[in-house]
């Protein structure tokens, strides 16, 4: 199986759109197939530029496709049910215990109030979710009732993550209109991710750096 055919598969499809239909009635950003896609390719970019095998990167994409369906049972401890209910998909589908065991760690390690980078895919994964924020995200178009989710995100107009040549460094770069939220918003709300992103990198060995507007932040 690949992650073509887990993108394709019906079910699948319907458990995200109605966890994140599910966010959308609590107010939360777009959890849905832009989200999921983004932190695919993010993780099959850094898997693949730091030369892991082609079937690895493969099952990194895959647990970033499936990582936020836990918000279709709930919000809290997303990451832990959402682990079991890719455990279950996975292992009907005939994958092996090898892929699914990755799966599930990544799955149940993506979140900052639990997670620990606790091998390459989970790494990825953590440093792919947490580098998606953007404008697009947000839900809300009545710029005055904006909360501090939807300022951040508003603010941000541009987000790369790249990994230099020497593959030592990984940077998450944003562009943040300041108009609309204030680096200290960024802070306010993300700091606990920045920290987790950071350990991610570590395991990878990696350096994180974290760029807002050309300034080092961390």
């Amino acid at each position: 199986m690949t992650y073509d055919e887990i993108r394709k598969d019906p079910a699948i499809r319907t458990y995200i759109t109605q966890a994140d239909a599910s966010l959308a009635a609590l107010g939360f950003t777009e959890h849905s197939f832009t989200h999921v896609a983004t932190a695919a390719s993010r993780v099959e970019y850094i898997l693949t530029t730091l030369g892991y095998p082609p079937r690895m990167v493969e099952i990194g994409k895959i647990a970033a496709y499936l990582h936020d369906i836990g918000n279709l049972v709930n919000r809290v401890e997303h990451s832990q049910s959402g682990a079991v209910m890719a455990f279950r998909i996975l292992d009907k589908m005939g994958f092996s215990a090898e892929e699914i065991a990755l799966v599930t760690t990544a799955i149940g390690n993506h979140d900052e109030g639990t997670g620990v980078p606790v091998n390459a895919v989970a790494a990825a994964l953590i440093l792919a979710d947490k580098s998606d924020v953007r404008r697009s995200r947000v839900r809300n178009q009545e710029v005055a009732s904006f909360d501090i989710h939807d300022r951040v995100n508003y603010s941000v107009t541009k987000s790369e993550l790249k990994i230099n040549e020497a593959h030592t460094l990984i940077k998450l770069k944003l562009s943040v209109d300041t108009h609309y939220s204030s680096v200290m918003d960024y802070f306010e709300i993300f700091m606990e991710r920045m920290l987790l992103c950071r350990r991610a990198a570590e395991k990878l060995g990696l350096q994180f750096r974290l760029m807002i507007n050309e300034q080092q932040l961390i």
